[in-house]
């Protein structure tokens, strides 16, 4: 019970359960009255849900899937700054920014599934590092006006972001950076492979 007790933890469970709530689903199915979890790639996610909802409601579509972008970035985000607001170290910090990315990718209100962790994890990631968040933001803009495909934008700026962490933050210790890309490139695989494949599908 003492570990219940503790602040930092108290925080870390907070960042798990919050960043867990799956908001795409939520506003899918109040809004549009579809499930996310049964069209297209299946992920709670801002692209599915402006995918799924559009087939059905296209102009709540780009609504729904601009809510779930916000709410999603900002659920880390709110978390993150309560646990400033008290003075935690940055160590405890960065558990909170992990453990939100986790939450969302790994819900454990949908028996551990979820989203690809983008959102979630650009939005922790403008707290902590906001000069390599703002890079890849640029990198994952340019990527999309271009490319066109979301996984693969979404990819490289989230690889710019470790990358220019290591020249703009050299002295840090880029353990939990690295640890919250891997998992969103975890998530990713099936996106990764389409790609390979020439499958992924292009932004319409």
């Amino acid at each position: 019970m003492d570990f219940l007790t503790n602040l930092n933890a108290q925080f870390f469970i907070a960042a798990y359960l919050v960043g867990g709530i799956p908001f795409g689903l939520i506003l899918a199915k109040f809004f549009a009255g579809v499930n996310v979890k049964e069209g297209g790639s299946q992920s709670i996610g801002a692209t599915n849900v402006l995918r799924v909802v559009k087939e059905k409601n296209p102009s709540l579509a780009k609504k729904l899937g601009a809510a779930t972008l916000a709410l999603d970035a900002l659920k880390g985000v709110v978390v993150l700054l309560a646990a400033m607001a008290v003075g935690v170290s940055d160590a405890t910090l960065w558990g909170i920014a992990v453990l939100a990315v986790v939450g969302h990718c790994f819900s454990p209100y949908l028996w551990f599934e979820g989203g690809k962790g983008i959102a979630t994890g650009m939005g922790v990631m403008m707290v902590m590092l906001p000069i390599e968040t703002t890079i890849a933001l640029a990198v994952w803009a340019v990527s999309a006006k271009t490319i066109r495909i979301s996984s693969l934008s979404s990819l490289l700026g989230v690889t710019a972001l470790l990358i220019s962490s290591f020249f703009i933050h050299a002295d840090m210790a880029h353990a939990p950076v690295a640890m919250i890309v891997f998992i969103l490139f975890y998530k990713h695989i099936p996106n990764i492979v389409r790609m390979i494949k020439g499958e992924e599908k292009r932004i319409a």
